[in-house]
């Protein structure tokens, strides 16, 4: 059962909820068993109606986020917001009429640190995420680009030929970002372990789509030109990208990140044919080279209109596979399967409503997802103009939630 306290209620005041099929993760009804890879003591989660063979115990001194998605016992699923540090808040408004290049809000480390630490100041979610873009390593690959407001991410020369990959240069993180370094173990000491410090890279095929076309695209003509008419091109342009990436998750672990999401933001614009030639086996390789040197470190794969898509994402071997709004939470667990963890999935405009109905939102959605190994978060990245008072009610809500 889950129990929904209600803000500023009595302690007894409570609602609850009956999982019926959702996946619990105490008793569970799986018809497996499995060890959790995380934690040194062995816990075996049995099935067809046996009791955990275990107990699994808390450890006190890491974050609830990670503690969550290792499956151990939580009392309250962990929340952070996507984009949680940025353009909706009064604070980083004001900070931009001071510092108006998105690059160098992005590439100075007090600024990187201040902005990070905005929402966390506010609102203390269970995630601090590092202020970046997914773009930024692409400076030190020798592709030239900048942020323009009002247009969005520009490449200056879109990479087309043969000849343009062969000019791309391995990323090595220490010499071309080491301000994402020192912001993230400044983070780290600033946090002190009361929540999770996360970093962030982009995936392979979405960092080759914003090169090839020279920017956002709508119908991402250019990028499968080139995957269908000289594919041997693309999958160079991927592999470089996929061994830079695993380097840069690992120097953000090495720099303090507890954990690391990949965005694959455009891999769902390709078939699930396609998506298994030109986005699975990268995103595979990063997730194998990471966890060869560092197995605790739990990543999280997101993938905007990923629904068509779910199956193949658990095979890239993430810990978490984050949902976006246009998933049912429940019929994602299902698919997903007992022994990975989700996130999500609350769609942005919820927070553009009544606190009652994001209250309702908040409810329905932890109660799909059933107990353990759920962060709560939204779909997609808070859309700008969102009312802070109302990000403020779901941190609130979210908080005061018990398993």
């Amino acid at each position: 059962m889950l129990k929904l306290r209600i803000p500023n209620s009595p302690p007894n005041m409570s609602c609850l909820y009956s999982y019926n099929s959702i996946p619990t993760f105490s008793v569970l009804s799986f018809p497996s068993c499995s060890r959790s890879r995380f934690t040194s003591k062995p816990r075996i989660h049995c099935t067809l109606g046996g009791t955990v063979a275990e107990p699994k115990v808390t450890s006190v001194a890491e974050p609830l986020l990670l503690n969550a998605v290792r499956g151990e016992d939580v009392e309250r699923p962990p929340v952070w917001l996507m984009r949680q540090a940025g353009r909706y808040m009064k604070s980083y408004q004001t900070l931009c009429e001071k510092h108006p290049s998105f690059r160098e809000r992005s590439e100075n480390v007090d600024l990187v640190v201040e902005i990070s630490l905005q929402p966390w100041k506010v609102f203390k979610p269970d995630g601090v995420i590092l202020f970046s873009d997914i773009l930024t390593p692409l400076s030190g690959m020798n592709i030239p680009f900048d942020i323009v407001k009002g247009k969005g991410p520009i490449i200056f020369d879109p990479l087309r030929t043969a000849d343009d990959v062969d000019q791309v240069r391995e990323f090595v993180p220490e010499d071309s970002v080491p301000y994402v370094g020192e912001a993230l173990t400044i983070l780290r000491k600033e946090v002190d372990n009361k929540a999770a410090v996360l970093g962030f890279v982009g995936a392979p095929f979405t960092l080759a789509s914003y090169v090839v076309e020279g920017g956002s695209s709508k119908h991402f003509t250019k990028i499968k030109r080139l995957a269908f008419s000289q594919p041997k091109v693309l999958h160079a342009l991927l592999q470089k990208f996929a061994s830079s990436m695993a380097k840069y998750v690992q120097y953000q672990a090495d720099n303090g990140a507890q954990a690391v999401q990949i965005f694959d933001s455009w891999a769902t614009e390709l078939s699930p044919v396609d998506f298994e030639e030109f986005s699975l086996p990268y995103l595979k390789q990063i997730v194998d080279t990471v966890k060869q040197t560092h197995p605790n470190l739990p990543l999280i794969l997101y993938a905007s209109g990923s629904g068509g898509l779910l199956e193949r994402l658990a095979l890239t071997g993430v810990d978490v596979v984050s949902l976006d709004w246009t998933v049912d939470m429940a019929e994602g667990r299902k698919r997903l399967g007992p022994n990975i963890a989700v996130q999500g999935n609350i769609d942005p405009g919820v927070l553009f409503g009544s606190k009652e109905f994001i209250t309702g939102r908040i409810n329905d959605t932890v109660k799909k997802a059933g107990r353990g190994k759920h962060i709560l978060n939204l779909g997609h990245g808070i859309v700008v103009g969102t009312p802070e008072e109302n990000v403020a009610h779901f941190f609130e809500v979210a908080k005061d939630l018990r398993y």
